[in-house]
């Protein structure tokens, strides 16, 4: 028996069109005036200008803050608390990939109980109420509509602090698949390998639940059988419904079971080397699997088994390579580069990763335990 804490804060609505539905949902939470935050991708695609349509057909005063970078950081986040110091909000929109969401959090955190993103790295670090806000993602990865963090790297240092509050929480995540099918071929990639190392890696965490291994199991059923597919079916709505809905099964199962090695390992590359984060995740989560499956095989013959990519019942040791081959066939055929080597990573510069790697917070809920010298390995293992 293992126990658990489950307390579902966001309402989830799924479907096509739902963006429509926008407005509707921000006077359901009492909002006259709504701050969307988003990017410019999304803009040039015109999601934005929908949902900004939906609100004010609802009555709901609506301003942006469209200047949200790739892995947002400390500056982005003081760039939207200026714009919501001048509109002041009582809703927040966080329209678009997970850059967006967690710029939208991180603008929560400041604009509600002052100081700096770094006051708020850990967890409940929030003294006073937040505003309530509105997650609609436009892509299928981070799964951050169903998580209370938000992930902002430091401009000086480039460090990724995770700050985390219940009451950063979205209390809707509005899912509407047809926003998806706008993503270019590299970002469905990117984001879907990000999606499937969160369904793989929350099965089996140190923190793993009954209730955040459903969500694991079910996120990585839908994931596994339905990447291949939007790959090569851009258009399939289906797939892309699949895709969304597991992304965001899989941010359940994080808000319940946290993320692994893979994760430790993907952070320092995106700081030291610039690596983008799905892209050090494809590199590095066939070698965490053969790690972990070392000692855990029959956790992930379970994961093949339950989304049919293995007939019968074979050998748990033998399922753990069919796994790991399994992504990396993924990952090459998403066109990503499936070594170290090809992401411009200099192997002098393993003994820094290693020890950054060793300090990620993700690392310390790896099944397996894991210390500088075994992150050094999985380095060189993956160069």
């Amino acid at each position: 028996m293992i126990p658990f804490d489950y307390q579902p804060g966001t309402r989830i609505v799924f479907g096509p069109d739902k963006i429509d539905a926008l407005g509707e949902l921000a006077r359901e939470l009492g909002a006259r005036r709504a701050l969307v935050v988003s990017d410019p991708g999304v803009i040039a695609a015109g999601h934005m200008q929908r949902g900004v349509d939906s609100l004010q057909a609802a009555g709901v005063f609506t301003f942006h803050f469209d200047h949200v970078h790739e892995n947002p950081s400390t500056r982005d986040v003081a760039a939207a608390v200026e714009v919501a110091r001048q509109c002041r909000p009582d809703l927040l929109v966080g329209l678009g990939g997970g850059s967006s969401m967690d710029c939208a959090k991180g603008l929560n955190f400041i604009y509600t109980n002052g100081g700096e993103m770094r006051d708020y790295w850990g967890v409940g670090k929030a003294t006073r109420p937040m505003l309530p806000m509105i997650a609609v993602p436009t892509t299928a990865g981070t799964g951050s509509e169903t998580q209370s963090f938000a992930l902002i790297s430091d401009a000086e240092t480039h460090a990724k602090m995770a700050c985390g509050d219940r009451k950063a929480a979205c209390r809707v995540a509005l899912l509407d698949p047809k926003l998806t099918l706008t993503q270019p071929r590299r970002v469905t990639a990117l984001t879907g390998i990000d999606a499937l190392a969160h369904a793989l890696e929350t099965f089996v965490t140190r923190r793993r639940t009954p209730l955040s291994l459903a969500f694991s199991r079910e996120s990585w059923r839908l994931l596994s059988t339905n990447f291949a597919r939007v790959l090569d079916e851009p258009d399939n709505l289906d797939a892309r419904a699949a895709m969304q809905l597991g992304a965001c099964y899989a941010g359940i199962a994080i808000e319940n079971s946290m993320l692994g090695a893979t994760h430790a390992l993907a952070n320092p590359l995106t700081a030291e080397f610039g690596v983008v984060h799905g892209q050090a995740i494809g590199v590095m989560l066939p070698h965490v699997v053969r790690f972990n499956g070392a000692e855990y095989p029959h956790w992930y013959q379970e994961l093949m088994q339950a989304s049919g990519l293995v007939n019968g019942s074979p050998d748990a040791p033998g399922c753990v390579d069919l796994m790991a081959d399994f992504i990396s066939g993924l990952v090459a055929k998403a066109g990503l580069a499936v070594r170290l080597s090809e992401c411009g990573v200099s192997r002098a510069s393993f003994g820094k990763l290693a020890d950054d790697a060793a300090r990620q917070w993700t690392g310390t809920f790896n099944p397996r335990p894991v210390e500088a010298a075994d992150l050094h390995e999985l380095y060189d293992r993956a160069f």
